[in-house]
């Protein structure tokens, strides 16, 4: 499977005990270099692949296209919102050893709207001991990141004892036990399990704090990482795109062209 940040990205990481704070900037190149695989990333995330091609053959390029146009977010700000957790999952998955294994997006009761609950969740199976482990994620995405912001973040990460809150991971049991996969069935029932216990220890609950912005990372984003609480993992994580607004403009572009071939 192809690594996006790798490719896309400069990776500057600080690690110390559990905490891990890691700054990407684009490399030069990086963005041409992943546009297609973005495009896809993120219209993955509204809709399944294999129904977007159903749509294509029934109803051409298009049609295919005028179908996700109606399911993707129009406004500057529901783009933003929704992006930044886009990527925060996708980052997730790719430098936290997590997997996400629902795309939230395709759950949407309106298109502008955010969804309540926690922005990211998560999950991980500890083969050696059998054990759940779960990450529980807030996601920013601002064109001037500050001080504000962040700490509203912290605080989400915070509440519920630090635990992932029950209505999202209702929400990713429930959606893994409608599936045919048994693999992905058993997952849920361990995570509806989780709920109804509490049984997981703090140190198998992790925290990560994703921002996108515009201003690169700024001194809070520092000391948030230096003042995070012993006893859990956490990863406190920048993503700098200089030209914010019109970058997230063109992915969304991107995602919605389905070519003509």
């Amino acid at each position: 499977m192809k690594q996006l940040f790798a490719e896309w990205c400069v990776h500057d990481s600080n690690e110390r005990g559990l905490k891990r704070y890691l700054k990407l900037t684009e490399k030069k190149n990086g963005r041409a270099a992943v546009l297609d695989h973005l495009g896809e990333t993120v219209r993955g995330h509204y809709d399944r692949l294999d129904r977007i091609a159903d749509d294509v053959r029934e109803l051409g390029f298009e049609g295919a296209s005028a179908i996700l146009k109606e399911i993707l977010p129009s406004t500057s700000r529901a783009r933003s919102g929704d992006l930044g957790e886009i990527l925060a999952s996708e980052l997730a998955e790719e430098l936290l050893e997590f997997e996400v294994p629902v795309r939230r997006m395709r759950f949407k009761d309106g298109r502008e709207v955010p969804m309540r609950g926690d922005d990211f969740i998560g999950v991980n199976f500890c083969a050696n001991d059998g054990g759940l482990w779960l990450l529980k994620g807030e996601a920013k995405s601002r064109g001037t990141l500050g001080k504000t912001t962040i700490t509203e973040a912290r605080e989400a990460l915070q509440r519920n004892e630090g635990r992932c809150t029950p209505v999202s991971l209702l929400f990713v049991a429930n959606r893994l036990l409608e599936s045919e996969d048994p693999n992905e069935a058993a997952l849920g029932r361990l995570i509806r399990n989780e709920v109804g216990r509490k049984a997981l220890a703090k140190n198998r609950i992790d925290h990560a704090l994703f921002t996108m912005s515009g201003n690169g990372p700024v001194q809070a984003l520092s000391d948030d990482f230096e003042a995070a609480e012993m006893g859990r993992g956490h990863a406190v994580i920048n993503l700098h795109i200089k030209d914010y607004a019109d970058f997230i403009e063109a992915i969304f572009e991107q995602a919605t062209d389905l070519g003509d071939d």
